[in-house]
């Protein structure tokens, strides 16, 4: 459930549950680049409580005049599946993409350049192996759709969906170490809980933390 912050400056920003996670995890003063930032909500939040260098690039014009709206003027238009080129090696201290890996063409070019850019990444997504969804493919047959997921199989922008053993083994087959792994789920109070128990089953969604372990020439 995505909560109402006011900021200084009179700003409302809407946060997902995971934002908090990504909040506490962040030091302030960092230099952050959110990949497909949407309105700019969750970056003009660390910007405002944790005075960080913020950028962004956004597909949508409509997202990038919102994020102009609320005084973020380094955010940049742009398709992810193109790449970063525009950034130097380990420019930034963290590089984010936040339920947003799914309807990638290209994840992995994509993460790759992430860990090239940034110190650390951080990835969030929906766990396509939660028990609701697995249900509702092996009992009723269909194509499942949850909060996460809330599309019809014809007009849904998903094309890559994954679980968490899927998104280990992509890290480890792509030369990047899990500094930090966050299964989420949803608690009675629409906040994000941590699942230790079966979190394959259990977690709703997924955080990961990620550096680049790639021998370096």
């Amino acid at each position: 459930m995505a909560v109402e912050l006011k900021l200084q400056g009179n700003v409302t920003v809407c946060l997902a549950p995971e934002h908090k996670i990504i909040l506490d995890l962040i030091g302030n003063g960092s230099r952050v680049l959110d990949l497909g930032c949407g309105g700019g909500d969750l970056l003009k939040a660390l910007e405002v409580l944790k005075q960080v260098r913020a950028e962004g690039i956004e597909l949508s014009e409509d997202c990038i005049q919102a994020c102009v709206a609320k005084g973020l003027f380094n955010v940049h238009h742009g398709d992810l599946d193109e790449g970063l080129a525009d950034y130097a090696d380990k420019s930034m201290d963290y590089v984010m993409l936040t339920n947003t890996i799914q309807v990638l063409h290209r994840p992995l070019f994509l993460i790759k350049e992430m860990a090239r850019v940034g110190k650390n990444c951080i990835i969030s997504f929906p766990n396509f192996a939660y028990w609701p969804v697995r249900f509702q493919l092996f009992l009723r047959g269909r194509m499942p759709k949850s909060t996460r997921l809330p599309y019809e199989w014809y007009d849904s922008p998903n094309i890559h969906l994954t679980t968490l053993p899927d998104f280990r083994d992509f890290c480890r087959k792509a030369n990047l170490s899990i500094l930090k792994e966050f299964p989420l789920g949803t608690s009675s109070n629409g906040e994000y809980k941590p699942i230790r128990f079966m979190p394959n089953v259990f977690a709703e969604a997924a955080l990961f933390v990620l550096e680049d372990t790639s021998p370096r020439p």
